[in-house]
């Protein structure tokens, strides 16, 4: 059945009564918490335009009364995205999440790392912001449409590096934990807790003030400017970034198999013909794009942005999460304090795993010194001259130059939020 001109107008009208400031959003076409038509709605198979004009969301039509603060990690893969999480996930009053588009991008498009398609970007950015929304709300339901297998009865043993979120390794998500547990490693807490029950997660989610994402799928801060301007959002944005050399340095290491000619000119000398620049190249682009964008301050992005080097992190790890947690306006308990002392002063041996956090933070920021050959250093310092500069790294002249410089490589730059 279509809709009449009396019911679009009714509806109009109650929109606008209800909150003018809804419908910048409401209307705008970069985003859509109902992208297809369902019982509920009004047909709109006659008329692409209709789901700019009449979505109707009355179910998750809630504005953020409470007014908690949802921060949003926005990063790449090895630029130290998971020590940051760590840094909100500490905090008794954050709800945490590692990854969750994880399950998007690998339901739609599997092979999206491999893709170049702007046709696959544009269904995974949509798909992330709706579920970006819905996870905010504390409807971690919505998660259900992206697991493999689909959860049965709210519950999954699939989620995607549950371990990492202290909130869902705890009472009363995990009901088994006792007093000694408090503390558990990411793979105890899946062994100890069993399944996951989603219900539980979206209560615990719902008693906590404030909810933190991290997330290395989305491309640039211009790709969240729906969520950001969301008026029933409190979206604020940690863009983390990292020297581009110390990135690949770290992927190489990590990702060894994807990364195996990077290992092979290292190794020999000799660059393969078949190389993948875009690597290296799609980093610095994403970040050159990323960074442009926060630091000329747009006005959606006031107040709502803050770029944080990691060098400048491991360097001073005390110091910079204050200065974010100040940016947030959310106060740092003594968790994160601890945890802080606790994890920047280890060893190489003090990491189980790829992705641990317990390390030598300032060393392990400038290693990549000497991991990589000079002749990769400077292949990679002409492909990203533009975000070095952008971003205040400095350039090696030669391989005593980089082995001698260590941090200095990096130039002091104070990146203010814009407020």
């Amino acid at each position: 059945m279509q809709c009449s001109w009396k019911a679009v107008l009714l509806l109009a009208l109650a929109s606008i009564a209800i909150q003018y400031t809804a419908i910048r959003t409401f209307t705008a076409k970069s985003f859509h918490s109902c992208p297809i038509p369902n019982p509920v709605n009004c047909s709109l198979s006659q008329d692409p335009d209709a789901a700019d004009r009449l979505c109707d969301e009355s179910p998750t039509f809630a504005y953020n009364l409470s007014r908690k603060t949802h921060v949003l990690i926005l990063a790449t893969t090895r630029s130290g995205s998971s020590f940051v999480g760590q840094l909100f996930n500490q905090h008794f009053d954050v709800f945490y999440l590692f990854e969750p588009l994880y399950h998007v991008q690998y339901t739609l498009i599997p092979k999206l790392t491999q893709s170049k398609s702007t046709t696959d970007r544009r269904v995974m950015l949509g798909a992330s912001r709706d579920l970006l929304r819905s996870l905010y709300d504390c409807d971690l339901y919505f998660l259900e449409n992206y697991i493999k297998p689909q959860p049965v009865n709210h519950t999954t043993d699939r989620l995607f590096r549950r371990g990492a979120s202290k909130a869902l390794c705890s009472p009363p998500v995990c009901e088994s934990l006792g007093a000694v547990d408090l503390h558990l490693e990411e793979g105890d807490c899946v062994k100890k807790c069993g399944t996951l029950n989603l219900t539980l997660a979206t209560e615990s989610c719902r008693e906590h003030s404030h909810v933190a994402i991290k997330t290395v799928r989305v491309p640039e801060v211009s790709d969240l400017r729906a969520l950001v301007e969301d008026p029933r959002l409190n979206l604020k944005v940690i863009q983390l970034v990292r020297d581009p050399r110390g990135i690949l340095a770290s992927r190489s290491e990590t990702f060894r198999d994807t990364y195996r000619l990077w290992r092979i000119w290292d190794g020999t000398g000799r660059k393969p013909y078949n190389l993948d620049v875009t690597q290296l190249t799609t980093v610095c682009e994403d970040f050159s794009n990323s960074v442009s964008t926060g630091l000329n301050r747009p006005l959606w992005l006031k107040g709502k942005y803050m770029l944080v080097r990691y060098e400048d992190l491991a360097r001073n790890p005390m110091k910079k999460t204050e200065e974010i947690y100040d940016f947030l306006g959310i106060p740092m308990d003594s968790n994160v304090e601890r945890w802080i002392q606790n994890n920047t002063r280890g060893d190489r041996s003090s990491s189980k795993h790829k992705y641990g956090t317990v390390r030598n933070s300032a060393a392990t920021a400038e290693k990549w010194r000497f991991r990589l050959s000079y002749e990769i250093v400077a292949f990679a310092q002409h492909a990203c001259q533009q975000v070095l500069a952008q971003l205040g790294y400095k350039t090696a002249a030669s391989e005593e130059e980089l082995k001698n410089l260590s941090i200095s490589l990096v130039e002091e730059r104070d990146f203010l939020p814009f407020s």
